[in-house]
């Protein structure tokens, strides 16, 4: 049985390039692909968000001489591409979906709205939110917390290439202690860099709880949305 009827699931652009360290893994994006039909056929009502990373980061580009927000809009295009092809990947799988766009570019995907993105949901379609917020100096971290908070999604699901939320990056420290359970305001006052602030304050205030896990991990995703504990689970 599902643990969540209607989800915010947000993918990492980083994680897209696999083991090629750019652009985008086909083998890592067949996986995604065959994972969010795994949920999609348990019945659940998915929105996704992908980040950019893979391809072009709006603030990295800032610090070599771009403008801010000429920058950040080339990060909204770059989710663009990512989004195309998680869509064409879940095509490829017979999952029917729908690309929507914060800022308009029909016919490359609808504009979108929280109205038409509930009715596709609810008509069985995989929503994927593309283009951020559509605004400069916002991340897709924060586009996640509002689509899901517009959407009335029931968790936000973090997909990340590690297995939860730790006390440091154990990527780089050996001794850092994961948690399975954490607040908001733990997240705050301990300045654990889960998301950008802006995405934690809004999480928190519209009670969205967050689910952080390996996305990388085949089975990882269905084992969420069946309760096992595998993840860090956030909560106001």
């Amino acid at each position: 049985m599902a643990r969540f009827k209607r989800i915010l699931l947000k993918l990492s652009g980083e994680s897209l390039m696999g083991s090629q360290g750019y652009g985008i893994d086909p083998q890592r994006l067949a996986d995604y692909a065959r994972q969010i039909k795994e949920v999609h056929e348990m019945g659940v009502q998915i929105g996704i968000v992908i980040g950019g990373g893979n391809i072009f980061r709006g603030l990295s580009g800032a610090t070599k001489g771009f403008d801010r927000v000429k920058g950040d809009q080339m990060g909204m295009l770059a989710t663009v591409i990512n989004s195309l092809a998680l869509s064409s990947a879940l095509t490829s799988e017979g999952v029917a979906n729908k690309v929507l766009t914060a800022i308009r570019m029909e016919p490359i995907g609808e504009f979108y709205s929280k109205w038409k993105a509930i009715e596709e949901m609810e008509a069985g379609k995989v929503c994927i939110f593309s283009a951020g917020t559509g605004s400069p100096y916002f991340t897709t971290d924060t586009g996640s917390s509002l689509r899901g908070v517009e959407i009335e999604a029931d968790v936000m699901l973090k997909g990340t290439r590690v297995d939860g939320i730790y006390t440091a990056d154990p990527e780089k420290d050996p001794t850092a202690v994961k948690f399975d359970d954490i607040t908001y305001n733990e997240i705050l006052a301990r300045g654990l860099k889960v998301m950008d602030l802006s995405a934690v304050v809004m999480c928190n205030d519209n009670h969205l709880p967050i689910y952080v896990f390996n996305m990388d991990v085949v089975g990882n995703l269905k084992k969420v949305i069946e309760g096992e504990p595998i993840g860090t689970y956030v909560h106001s």
